[in-house]
């Protein structure tokens, strides 16, 4: 799924929009009990009502993708004839009133999900009756041949609110109040099936997670059968490990700036044509990068060779998870962030027999926040 057509569900997730007939509930402590189930009807909801469940369905369908979203793809055999895919399925096929799959989800999620405080398990139903758009991207209403029906679940920790200072109307002074359990954003949740080109595609789900640097693996496996990708943050971590490990004395400052610089340019030219699918880059997107800076031929080897231990064979990957939107230097002492843009600031060169890392500063210079003058 790309960035559209998420948004294009998350504009449904409103009271005057959305044709979800039902929010389904089930209450969890820590210790893995169900302390209440629930079912409540959306039309018989108070309006402020509606909007809290929205909101935390909606938080499913938020953040990056590759990072926070990610497109999961069940096999062939699994859409064929798995458990998980049907019960999947039956979920979706029954509207949510399928009593038995509902609770088999349940038992699924507390089962591999661990949590230090009560949750939420959150589940909603809704058939998309989606308009057809033309050539100039307008919607059509009235025209639509598509009819998308799909489950969300959230997975929403329940914490007690913070005690407070408060007014007393009926004591007419103020006094220490007591905070009440609230479900606060999801930590996880799934939209199945995707919505892709707009249309239904069973083989896959999008899987949502808060923390980029866990994908709760457990969970997904349980819910899936499916391996969950490296979250983001080991991603970064991984390629910096590979391109050090594969081109050993050849990884120098001049290298990594222009691999930098060549993913910071993808990025940018992404976004600058607004396009639709999902930008990623693979092994043959990088190696004539190296190539480019000079790199020996067992250096590219190397490289190669890694980069499949690492992500797998004909891995694509967001160059966004790959670097940090300015170049970071570091030691063990100190941590500079340079303009990638200005990525000539920086040299490397050995003085003495000793190694160091030259920054040029022509321009105004600041130690925390204190202009400061380097002498002639």
């Amino acid at each position: 799924m790309n960035d559209k057509e998420i948004g294009e569900l998350r504009r449904r997730l409103r009271p005057d929009r959305t044709n979800i007939t039902a929010v389904r509930g089930c209450y969890v402590s820590e210790s893995r009990e169900i302390l209440s189930a629930f079912r409540q009807p959306f039309g018989l909801m108070a309006e402020e009502d509606k909007e809290k469940y929205l909101a935390l369905l909606k938080k499913t369908l938020s953040g990056s993708i590759d990072r926070n979203l990610l497109d999961l793809s069940f096999t062939t055999a699994q859409v064929a004839d798995s458990g998980e895919h049907r019960l999947l399925m039956a979920l979706r096929d029954s509207a949510l009133e399928d009593e038995d799959a509902v609770q088999k989800l349940y038992d699924v999620i507390i089962a591999s999900y661990a949590s230090e405080t009560h949750y939420l398990i959150l589940l909603a139903h809704e058939r998309y009756d989606v308009p057809f758009r033309g050539k100039d991207g307008a919607a059509l209403e009235d025209a639509s041949d598509e009819v998308f029906s799909y489950i969300l679940c959230a997975i929403c920790p329940v914490k007690p609110t913070k005690t407070a200072l408060g007014y007393a109307p009926e004591e007419k002074q103020f006094k220490t109040l007591g905070g009440a359990w609230a479900a606060s954003q999801p930590e996880a949740g799934f939209l199945f099936p995707a919505f892709d080109r707009r249309r239904t595609n069973l083989y896959d789900t999008l899987y949502y997670t808060r923390d980029p640097a866990d994908n709760h693996d457990e969970l997904v496996q349980a819910l899936f059968h499916l391996d969950s990708p490296l979250p983001a943050a080991e991603q970064k971590e991984a390629f910096g490990a590979l391109l050090s490990g594969a081109l050993s004395e050849e990884c120098s400052l001049p290298v990594v700036q222009r691999v930098h610089d060549e993913l910071a340019e993808r990025i940018a030219a992404h976004k600058e044509l607004k396009a639709e699918d999902p930008l990623t880059v693979g092994k043959s997107d990088l190696v004539p990068v190296l190539e480019g800076c000079g790199v020996s031929e067992k250096g590219l080897a190397s490289f190669q060779t890694r980069f499949d231990e690492a992500f797998g064979l004909d891995a694509q990957l967001s160059p966004r998870n790959l670097i940090s939107p300015r170049l970071e230097v570091r030691t063990p002492d100190v941590l500079i962030q340079v303009n990638p843009e200005r990525g000539d600031l920086l040299e490397t060169r050995v003085l003495g027999g000793v190694r160091y890392l030259l920054v040029r500063a022509d321009e105004d210079v600041e130690v925390s926040g204190v202009s400061i003058k380097i002498p002639e």
